[in-house]
């Protein structure tokens, strides 16, 4: 009898998963969360700003601090 290969539980490696804007907005809808216009703005203007994931994070961060 001949060994089978096992298939790899991991897969190929394709690379990071990004998930776009409006794809986030329905998935959060379905949690019921709802994006505010000053959060749809800061993610229009780190788009047009062409932020970095680490210089978007910390947009928002700033954003969310008192004082």
């Amino acid at each position: 009898m001949t060994k089978r290969k096992r298939a790899s539980a991991k897969g190929p490696k394709t690379g990071p998963f990004v998930l776009g804007g409006s794809s986030f907005a329905k998935i959060s809808a379905v949690e019921g969360i709802r994006l505010t216009d000053a959060m749809k703005k800061r993610g229009n203007i780190a788009r047009d700003k062409k932020l970095s994931p680490d210089e978007y994070r910390e947009t928002i961060i700033r954003s969310h601090r008192k004082g």
